[in-house]
């Protein structure tokens, strides 16, 4: 089964519309300077309102490294998402100090990309056409993958099917293909959940 990652949460309420869908991973954008950023201390208050069973993906970007530890420290996420130029020290340095799993993020343009992403020391890739353009790429690069990954960039309920009957990607990303005026809506939530699972043929 294909497993489900909503990013970009921002509210509480957000919380909320995950624990009906049952989504795998929950993810929230802990780097300042982005639309859908969160402080801290908000995400935590978020984190509180998730069930315990889901588990959270800060998402940071050539982020200082002492804040990405103390996120995994105070229990604010479980899972590190790399979203920027980070380096394989980096991808290394942030296990050994967190003990947490990471999640490397490439853009892909060319089947160099993927090759690059394969080999990634990172325990997770996340193949993207960008940072959260909300636009898919070119899928036909992906070919010539070896390893799992998560597919990310342009999914909504539209097309999230036909990317899983044609890629069978070990996990989907969605962030922006679930959101109504520039927020999580839950009609889109729970119909992206259903057409990854399926449930649309029963």
């Amino acid at each position: 089964m294909t497993k489900i990652k909503i990013c970009g949460l921002m509210r509480t309420e957000d919380a909320g519309y995950i624990n009906e869908a049952g989504v795998d991973f929950a993810g929230m954008i802990l780097t300042e300077g982005f639309r859908r950023s969160v402080s801290l201390e908000h995400a935590l208050a978020i984190r509180r309102h998730i069930d315990a069973s889901i588990p959270t993906v800060g998402v940071f970007v050539n982020e200082d490294i002492k804040r990405v530890i103390r996120a995994v420290k105070n229990g604010i996420v479980s899972i590190v998402q790399l979203h920027g130029n980070e380096d394989e020290k980096y991808i290394i340095d942030v296990k050994r100090k967190t003990g947490a799993k990471v999640i490397k993020a490439f853009k892909i343009n060319s089947r160099e990309d993927v090759m690059t992403a394969c080999g990634s020391k990172a325990d997770m890739i996340l193949l993207d056409s960008g940072a959260g353009g909300g636009k898919c790429f070119d899928w036909t690069l992906l070919k010539d993958a070896d390893r799992d990954y998560i597919l990310a960039g342009g999914l909504s309920p539209d097309n999230v099917r036909k990317a899983i009957e044609t890629l069978h990607p070990w996990a989907v990303d969605v962030s922006s293909g679930v959101e109504f005026g520039g927020v999580k809506n839950k009609e889109k939530i729970l119909k992206f959940v259903s057409e990854v699972n399926g449930d649309y043929y029963g």
